[in-house]
């Protein structure tokens, strides 16, 4: 399961956000656009995987955050049970920030999707009441 298969799972069954959410911004005389991975009503979430392409996770964040005015949260998803380099890195330099860093493992998002039908039951009453 890919990076943004991953995020949509975590950004629409835990945080209730929504995934992909684009935002324009101007430098000189040009328009461009991010993407912010998850937005919820108060944050944006950079998700990235345990790997090099995340070690400018930090700097999206803090950028969807100084567009939005929301606050800045990074997600990092292991896949390999240990905390390597790049978690590491990314830890380090989120604290020094001050942005929130959050950390979950690639099998809890597939089983919390997998099972998410049974979370949509109302709990039955108990007997005798």
């Amino acid at each position: 399961m890919n990076e943004v298969a991953l995020a949509a799972i975590y950004c629409l069954l835990i945080a209730g956000g929504e995934t992909e959410v684009p935002h324009g911004y101007s430098a000189g005389y040009d328009l461009h656009m991010i993407r912010v991975d998850c937005e919820t009503p108060t944050e944006v979430i950079e998700v990235g995987l345990d790997s090099r392409s995340s070690l400018d996770s930090l700097q999206q964040a803090l950028f969807a955050a100084d567009l939005t005015g929301k606050t800045p949260v990074i997600l990092m998803i292991d896949r390999d049970g240990r905390i390597g380099p790049y978690e590491t890195r990314i830890a380090a330099a989120a604290s020094r920030a001050g942005v929130e860093y959050r950390r979950t493992t690639r099998d809890f998002l597939i089983r919390w999707q997998m099972t998410s039908w049974l979370r949509s039951y109302a709990t039955p009453p108990a007997p005798g009441t």
